[in-house]
């Protein structure tokens, strides 16, 4: 999930799902001083998890569809990389289009957006519908890499903003 990201290079990076903090762990290690890390997540207690588990990275309890207004309350207009663990296929309709759109308008040109998507489900309507909608978003097609170590395998996706 996160090979492409350069991390001497001092980027700035969100994290959408942090869930139980299994990208969260592995950006913090990677990411420097120089570097910046916002973690946005719905759950209140996955939130409060990951604040005393990395209390130098910042993660605030909220929806994925508020990201433009989350990184312009911290000063950034666009970021460097998004890493979502957000399960897409399940989600409604509506709201994957509404946090599509704050994806477009939040990832800088150049940046990438990387999630991945189990095998199991990468040929499901959704699924498949989440994959062409992010390649209109983002204005490329996604690079895709089976992960068979992973239980279940998965596929990780990854677009780069033109």
């Amino acid at each position: 999930m996160l090979r492409h990201i350069d991390f001497a290079g001092g980027p700035s990076v969100v994290e959408l799902g942090i869930g139980t903090g299994v990208f969260t762990r592995q950006i913090g290690a990677r990411l420097g001083s120089t570097g910046s890390y916002l973690g946005v997540e719905i759950d209140p207690a996955f939130v409060a998890r990951a604040q005393k588990q990395w209390p130098g990275l910042e993660c605030v309890c909220a929806s994925a569809e508020t990201l433009p207004a989350l990184l312009r309350a911290r000063g950034l207009s666009h970021v460097d990389h998004v890493i979502s663990g957000l399960p897409f296929a399940s989600l409604p309709a509506a709201v994957t289009r509404a946090i599509l759109a704050s994806l477009r308008d939040s990832i800088r040109p150049g940046g990438t957006f990387t999630t991945f998507q189990y095998v199991h489900g990468y040929r499901l309507p959704l699924a498949v519908a989440f994959r062409r909608q992010m390649d209109e978003t983002m204005g490329s097609t996604s690079t895709c890499r089976l992960v068979m170590r992973n239980i279940p395998p998965a596929y990780v996706l990854s677009w780069t903003r033109t």
